[in-house]
Parts: C-alpha cells; sequence; structure tokens
C-alpha cells in the first residue's frame, strides 16, 4: 500500500472511532483525579489499547497508574514509537489543561496506526504517563527504563492555536517546612519561636530576589500550612514554592538562592528548617526537523500551525527530549485565547472546538509516525539532529 493510501486509511480509522474516543474523553474530564491517583483514566486507556491488539504493560516504572502498551507489526522488527498519554487533573480545577484530550489523542493515533501497518515493520507504543502537573511521572520512568529502545518521542497539548511547540522552563519544586516552639501568643509570646515567621521571612526574601535574578526565571509558591490557632505560637510552618529558569545551568544556581532565602528565615527567628527538593524538570527539546514533518502533515488536514515559540511552562516531557528525539506541539481546542491552568481551559477541555482538536491531534501524531516508519531517509535526519545537538 502506499503511503498516501496509509494516510488515507489512518484518517478513515480515526473518524470511524470518533464518536467513542470523544465519549472516552469526556468520561475522563468528568471523572479528574489527581497525581499518581489517575486508576479511572489509566484502566480506561489501557483498556481500549489491550481490545484493539496491543501488549499492555501495567504497572510500569513503580507507579500504579502508568503503562506501556506495544503493538509491533507482522512485518517484523524496526522503528520504535512512542506516543505519550498524559491523564492527571489540577487540584481544584480539574481538567484545566486538558489532559483528557492528550491521552485519548496518543491512544487513537497509536491504535489507527496498528489497523494500517500490517506491511511495515516497526513497533508503535502507547505510553501512559501519570502525574505530569508536579508528580514527574515521566522522569520516573526515564530513570527506570521505559523510554529505552525508543527511538522518537512524540505527544501534542491543547492550548489556543496551532504551534509546533515550545521550549519550556526547567523547574523544580522546593518544600519549606519549619519548626520552632508552641507557646501562649498573649501570655508567653517570648517563650516561643514561630515557625510561621520564619516562612514569611522567607517569602519576603525570596519577593526581593525576584528583582536580582534574569527576567527568565518564574518563582511562586503557596504556603500549606501556617499554624492552628492564633493564640498559639505556630510550632510548624510549611510552603512550596516552584522555581523555573530558561536555562538548565542557571536553573542550578536560582535553586540555592531560593534556598539560601528559607536558610536565612529560619537563622532570623531561631526556627530549624527541612528542606525537601523534587526533580527536577528538563528545558524541552524541541527537533526542527520532526517539526517540519508534523507542520507538513497538519497543513495536509487544512489547519495552519506556527513555529516553535518560547514557552513560560514547564513539562517533564523536557526530560525525553533530552533523552530522546521528540516533539511536544501545541493543538487549538479554543475559539479564543484563554489561558491553561484556568475554568475556562477545563471548558474548553470538553467542549465542541476540543473534540475537534483532539481529533486533529491524533491524525497529526499519527500521521508523522507512518512518515517515520516508512521513510527511513527522515527518521536518520530526527536523529542526526538530535545527536548534534546533545554533542
Amino acid at each position: 500500500m502506499a503511503r498516501e493510501e496509509m494516510k488515507k486509511r489512518i484518517a478513515e480509522t480515526i473518524d470511524s472511532v470518533a464518536d467513542d474516543m470523544w465519549a472516552l474523553s469526556l468520561r475522563i474530564h468528568a471523572n479528574p483525579e489527581l497525581a499518581f491517583k489517575e486508576y479511572k483514566a489509566s484502566e480506561w486507556l489501557s483498556e481500549v489499547l489491550a481490545q484493539n491488539g496491543f501488549k499492555v504493560t501495567k504497572p510500569v516504572a513503580g507507579l500504579d497508574t502508568a503503562f506501556s502498551a506495544a503493538w509491533t507489526s507482522p512485518a517484523g522488527p524496526g522503528p520504535t514509537i512512542a506516543l505519550l498519554s498524559e491523564y492527571d487533573a489540577l487540584p481544584g480545577i480539574g481538567h484545566a489543561c486538558g489532559h483528557n484530550i492528550i491521552g485519548v489523542a496518543s491512544m487513537t493515533a497509536g491504535i489507527a496506526l496498528s489497523k494500517t501497518l500490517a506491511k511495515v515493520p516497526g513497533t508503535v507504543r502507547v505510553v501512559g504517563t501519570p502525574a505530569e502537573e508536579g508528580g514527574a511521572g515521566k522522569v520516573i520512568m526515564l530513570e527506570q527504563g521505559v523510554f529505552d529502545g525508543v527511538d522518537v518521542a512524540m505527544m501534542t497539548h491543547p492550548g489556543s492555536k496551532n504551534t509546533l511547540g515550545s521550549t519550556s522552563l526547567a523547574a523544580c519544586r522546593l518544600i519549606f517546612k519549619f519548626t520552632g516552639k508552641p507557646a501562649h501568643a498573649a501570655s508567653v509570646p517570648h517563650e516561643g519561636i514561630n515557625a510561621l515567621d520564619a516562612l514569611l521571612q522567607t517569602y519576603a526574601g525570596i519577593n526581593a530576589l525576584r528583582q536580582h535574578v534574569p527576567t527568565h526565571v518564574r518563582i511562586h509558591g503557596i504556603i500549606t500550612n501556617g499554624g492552628q490557632a492564633p493564640n498559639i505560637v505556630p510550632e510548624f510552618a510549611e510552603a512550596i514554592f516552584s522555581v523555573r529558569s530558561a536555562t538548565q545551568d542557571y536553573h542550578e544556581v536560582l535553586l540555592e538562592k531560593v534556598r539560601n532565602c528559607a536558610r536565612a528565615g529560619a537563622l532570623a527567628t531561631g526556627a530549624k528548617v527541612e528542606i525537601e527538593q523534587k526533580r527536577t524538570y528538563a528545558v524541552n527539546r524541541p527537533n526542527k526537523r520532526l517539526a517540519r514533518a508534523f507542520r507538513s502533515n497538519m497543513e495536509s488536514l487544512g489547519q495552519s500551525v506556527e513555529d516553535v515559540q518560547g514557552g513560560g511552562g514547564s513539562t517533564d516531557f523536557g526530560n525525553v527530549s533530552q533523552a530522546v528525539p521528540g516533539l511536544h506541539p501545541s493543538i487549538n481546542i479554543c475559539k479564543k485565547p484563554v489561558p491553561g491552568h484556568s475554568h475556562e481551559m477545563a471548558e474548553a477541555s470538553c467542549s465542541e472546538e476540543g473534540r475537534k482538536g483532539m481529533l486533529i491531534a491524533a491524525k497529526t501524531l499519527a500521521l508523522t509516525s507512518l512518515d517515520l516508519f516508512t521513510d527511513p531517509g527522515l527518521l536518520r535526519e530526527v536523529k542526526e539532529e538530535f545527536a548534534a545537538g546533545t554533542k
């Protein structure tokens, strides 16, 4: 079968299952689950993949809600293309990042490829990656070898326009836990050590630090514990900060500056501080050759697409893109621009525009994967660009 005929078959296959796939996306949207607790979404996605001939391994990397589903062509071994699914939600505002669409789009693309590639050597892998929102699921899976043997990794992300993706900020969460000494806040306050004061000094120090860092830096945080009662000197206080930078090297410098703010707050008040550092999200590394192939396929579907853009967010896909050639483009699901992580984006993720965007994402992922399976020159160029950048 000629490549153009296979592309037509992919599009027809996706159209034939569109209603069922959108129904699953809406079900995930209506049942938002937080990082590492995506039991329903993980089960629903892996179940559909198993029904369509994929060999599902679950759990993987020691994560209960992670899975790896593989389909290998009867034609034998060849390239391995990984399509990444996300499905975790955000606290309080549900699927305000559209992960219900991400998860189902990658799964649908994988299924369409499996129905088309019977005579083309290679393996399609749909990888279920939990906890993108702060849990670094992909980083854990990368450390545990889940992406070993993958030639190219791709996924899409909902947004307000079609782009070939974006760079991203390196990011890491710091948890500051201050311990003081309780006392009656009115009669003997001098007998206490105020853990909340230590935290507030830290907050003030970080706010002052913002004047003296590059413009690409973002530091933002919340207080998760500020004491138990106003008439008790707070014995314990806790805050979580997300520390981001556009470059990996400066990110390490920045983290130490922020940690020093916490140490200074503790020193100023006499409290003790415990600093917990979570896994780092690496800067995303777009592959230009892969992006051009993606653009061509998106335009073939009647969609306009903008170039790779600078990004203000962070993603654990960045770590994957540092290990294997990858692409993380954005797909429009909105009639007008809306901010990510907002109630408006949550609404867009279950809208008719969201349905259209999910199907475009599935088709473009599948079509670009088909190009990689059937054009050795393209795959070689993608890998050469990656290798050159690594050096």
